[in-house]
């Protein structure tokens, strides 16, 4: 285990640090973020970097927090992930390479994007 790895145990929870480091995945409908409403904007759990707004968050059925856009640019990073013998895009954040979960191409309109990530990446800091 490297120096880093460790920094990031002593931060995070063991489920935050399975899942953000070790590229885990929390079971769908479990985490504290899949049906919450409220209004702000989620934040990598790891870095702090914003990653989305909540006013692009929806109920895409999966069982984890769906959202149709990222917050900007500076927000995510995709990469390719042939993992478990399917072809997928990995979403991560652009500040710390936490992992954060996947996007897929069945969300809805304007973007037609469904980024589906982990309750256990995100931190919402809501709006007053």
């Amino acid at each position: 285990m490297t120096d880093k790895d460790e920094q990031w145990q002593q931060k995070l929870t063991p489920e935050q640090f399975n899942i953000c480091r070790l590229k885990a995945t929390e079971p769908p409908f479990t985490g504290k973020y899949a049906d919450c409403k409220k209004d702000g904007i989620y934040h990598c759990i790891c870095c702090g970097n914003p990653l989305f707004d909540s006013a692009t968050k929806y109920d895409s059925g999966s069982g984890w927090p769906s959202f149709w856009d990222v917050l900007s640019e500076q927000s995510v990073a995709e990469h390719a992930d042939v993992s478990h013998g399917m072809r997928r895009v990995e979403v991560t954040c652009k500040s710390c390479d936490a992992h954060l979960g996947h996007v897929f191409e069945d969300g809805p309109q304007p973007t037609g994007l469904r980024y589906c990530i982990n309750s256990a990446a995100l931190d919402l800091k809501e709006r007053s």
